[in-house]
This record gives C-alpha cells, structure tokens and sequence, in this order.
C-alpha cells in the first residue's frame, strides 16, 4: 500500500507555511509522513517540490484542494503497482492505529470527520481524473459517495491543524 502527504494547499487560514509549522519540535508534514510510515511501505508527498520523500504533482493540475492531492496519488500507484493508497494532510499530524484499521476493513473508506484521511483502491484513479477533468465539485465527502466509499468513525476528531492557534492548542494539550 501506499501512503500519501497532500501537501498541496495554500494554508490562508494558516498564514504561512503550514507544512513546516513546528510541533513537538519537528515540522507537521514530518509528522504526517511518520504517520504513515507504520502502515506504508512506500511514502509520497503530494503537491509540494521540496519535500523529504518522493514528492508527485497534484493531478490533473495543482489548485484542485485535496481531490488534486488523491488523484496524484492514485496515478502514482497505478503506474507503480500498488493496489491502494494511505492518505492523510500534511496538518494532521497523527493518524491513529483504529483508524487505519477501521479504513481496512472499510475501504474505500475515509474518516468522517477528516476525508483526507482515507484508504482508496488504486483502479479509481481514472474515475477520480474524469471526475476533475469533467470540474465536478471538488470536495472529497461528494466524490467518496459517488464511488460508494465509507465514511468511518463518525464523531472521531483527529488533530487538524488550520490556524496558528490550532497548532498552540494542540501543542498545549500535549504537554
């Protein structure tokens, strides 16, 4: 499987770049990768040139939010053999074993309350480029029913970085 950053984003509500925001003393997007590292044999980073990993192009052009993200992914491993792919945002900086699971079990699958978080078999790929190509709305929650996928975990909140002071919250509460 592989695991993918979307690392794409613009971070306005951030004001500044929100990737490499420190918390616990490394960057978020460096925690997102860890994140996924214990699920995934291999990790890109999606819509960002000077990350630490395999970095890919969001698809079929950047500026698309996170469905430019997954479908980048989802060529990448179609072109490379895998089967599915791992995402999460480089501003969710953990990504809970349950949750990982519960996407197995589900897939295609996305977290309720953070879809890009999500597990997405590899042969949508095409489906999700038409869908991008054709400017169907962009977000993943549409996207996901169209294809039937899960939402699973309704109610869970997983760490979701927008703000400064989401990062200072998040930082205070780990302390």
């Amino acid at each position: 499987m592989l695991g993918a950053v979307l690392a794409g984003g613009r971070a306005s509500r951030f004001g500044s770049d929100k990737a490499l925001a420190a918390l616990d003393g490394r960057a978020l997007l460096d925690h997102a990768i860890a994140s996924l590292a214990a699920h995934c044999d291999t990790i890109v980073v999606v819509g960002r040139p000077e990350a630490p990993v395999t970095c890919i192009p969001d698809l079929p052009r950047s500026d698309l939010g996170p469905l430019g993200g997954i479908a980048g992914a989802l060529a990448y491993a179609t072109d490379h053999g895998f089967d599915a792919v791992l995402t999460t945002a480089c501003d969710t900086p953990f990504l809970p074993d349950a949750v990982v699971a519960a996407l197995r079990a589900a897939a295609p699958a996305y977290a309720a309350e953070a879809p890009t978080v999500g597990l997405w078999p590899a042969h949508l790929a095409g489906a999700l480029l038409a869908h991008l190509i054709a400017d169907q709305p962009r977000a993943v929650r549409r996207w996901a029913a169209t294809i039937g996928a899960a939402a699973i975990l309704p109610g869970m909140v997983l760490a979701n970085i927008n703000t400064p002071d989401d990062l200072t919250n998040l930082s205070s509460s780990r302390t």
